[in-house]
């Protein structure tokens, strides 16, 4: 590690243990702290260790080539995303980010940049959890059914997140790496007692596609410690138990359920305790972090494993706000998997907003809270849609779109290359005036032709279609085709796209319509 010149950001209650063991391998060159007396403490402790308030001033220097930010969570993406562009392997203590897209685009920004990016997942690196990571994977427990996870204590009670947040990365860590999957439906539940926004206890509840559950209980309003995992196989079940001694942390039980007469009947047998080599594990953290800097390998707790973990965290935080009994997580981007979403590794889903199943969202997209986008859709390039915003099934938004707030399409609809939806009447750069949106309902199977507007305020009926080109003013009935500006009726169209004949039957399906109100209907 000799070529290793190391900064740590933020000295405080976890920091102070990086600024210990980056010290002691060897690494350590600047410790980063608005606290002078902090900073003062730690040369006086470590000699040569140089300290300074400026973070701009760690970041100009070219002989540190490492940073670790052991900051406020809310300043974790800032912070990294400045130390990458500067070209630094870069350490941050978990949560990576607040949002999933802040995340992505670090994981991003890091690959383009050819810089190591690692997360603090601590317990990924603990031996006993490494020791019954590897039992799991080599079948000694047989299929995983269920797992479960309590970390409780009595504080550290904080105000700048709560404990879903500041407890439950490293179960939902250790949970995805043993089930070797996302989950699919996330319910969590939050008990507030100290602050009525600041959650004190959280449970929380995981359903995986292969079949798995697993649930985790997290507190800082408990009697005692407890910090203890639970495996459950259809072979073996194992306990880590990480406040008992270390000869003691993992047992194994080979309990068996029996069948007699239809009626499960356990078999229960004496555990048996594993005996792994005692080693501290934020050391091997540290030293993981060092190594892959230097070998320029992938870390195990690298940007995507962080990613996946804030998808879990934010689902379950809008769990827990919501109410919601189920919350879906959507596939990772850029998954292929039969019946997943994709979504183009230069697009971005906001947490809040869910993508259907066999949606596709291409090059440079963003789907933003709030936003609803069903199944089978096809999203092009360069389209924003949201927020809050619902988008029906098996619709097609063509490149260069913008579908903004108040805009509401039904299933079926196909929205032409850069088509343009406005949402208020009478917009001003320097007069805010979002709350005078106008709703524009865009009905079941419409088609909305290339560089057509649709002026906010007004219904496009079923089956109709906007030519090319065409401003819409008013509203547009059922199996109307509109052209010109302003938009008028210039015929009758079929389902199937095709203009209607004079008796209102389709040359080419040969279906036929009758007058219904303003518009037409199927015979």
């Amino acid at each position: 590690m000799n070529n290793m010149k190391l900064a740590v950001i933020g000295s405080g209650y976890w920091g102070k243990n990086l600024v210990r063991n980056f010290h002691a391998l060897g690494v350590l060159q600047l410790v980063c702290d608005k606290n002078e007396a902090l900073l003062e403490m730690f040369q006086d402790q470590y000699p040569g260790l140089e300290g300074t308030i400026s973070y701009a001033e760690v970041i100009a220097r070219d002989d540190i080539n490492c940073i670790a930010i052991a900051t406020p969570a809310e300043t974790h993406y800032k912070l990294a995303v400045e130390a990458i562009m500067a070209g630094k392997h870069v350490y941050v203590e978990k949560p990576l980010a607040l949002h999933g897209n802040e995340a992505e685009k670090l994981h991003a920004l890091a690959s383009e940049h050819g810089v190591t990016l690692m997360v603090g997942h601590l317990l990924q690196y603990h031996p006993v959890f490494v020791k019954l990571r590897q039992m799991v994977g080599a079948g000694e427990l047989g299929r995983v059914d269920y797992i479960y996870s309590h970390r409780l204590n009595l504080g550290k009670i904080r105000r700048e997140e709560n404990i879903l947040w500041s407890f439950a990365p490293h179960d939902i860590s250790m949970i995805l790496s043993l089930v070797g999957e996302m989950p699919d439906e996330v319910c969590c539940h939050g008990g507030y007692y100290l602050h009525k926004k600041i959650a004190d206890v959280t449970t929380t509840h995981l359903s995986f596609p292969c079949g798995a559950k697993a649930h985790i209980f997290v507190s800082w309003l408990h009697p005692f410690k407890e910090q203890k995992l639970v495996v459950v196989g259809d072979k073996k079940m194992a306990v880590f138990d990480d406040t008992l001694p270390w000869e003691q942390k993992l047992t194994i039980y080979p309990h068996k359920i029996n069948w007699q007469g239809q009626i499960p009947v356990p078999d229960k047998a004496d555990g048996a305790t594993v005996l792994v080599e005692q080693k501290e594990p934020l050391r091997e953290e540290c030293l993981h972090f060092l190594q892959c800097a230097k070998s320029g390998t992938q870390p195990l707790t690298d940007g995507a494993e962080g990613v996946r973990v804030l998808r879990v965290l934010n689902a379950s935080q809008r769990s827990m706000d919501s109410g919601e009994e189920k919350c879906c997580i959507n596939v990772a981007p850029g998954n292929h998997e039969a019946g997943a979403a994709f979504v183009h590794e230069t697009s971005v889903v906001d947490e809040g907003a869910d993508l259907g199943a066999e949606s596709k969202v291409w090059h440079f997209s963003r789907i933003l809270p709030g936003s609803r986008v069903g199944e089978r859709c096809n999203i092009g390039q360069n389209v924003v849609i949201g927020p809050d915003v619902s988008v029906g099934n098996g619709c097609k938004i063509q490149n260069n779109i913008s579908v903004f707030k108040g805009v509401t399409l039904e299933d079926d609809v196909f929205c032409g290359p850069s088509m343009v939806f406005t949402n208020v009447f009478n917009p001003r750069a320097h007069i805010r005036r979002m709350d005078q949106v106008r709703p524009t309902l865009v009905k079941k199977g419409a088609t909305l032709g290339a560089n057509c507007t649709i002026v906010c305020g007004n219904t496009i009926g079923r089956y109709a279609f906007v030519g090319a080109g065409a401003v819409v003013t008013r509203d547009v009935p059922d199996h109307a085709l509109v052209m010109g500006n302003p938009g008028k009726r210039a015929g009758w169209v079929c389902a199937c796209g095709e203009k209607l004949e004079d008796d209102l039957t389709c040359a080419v399906c040969g279906a036929a319509y009758a007058k219904a109100g303003t518009g037409l209907k199927p015979m």
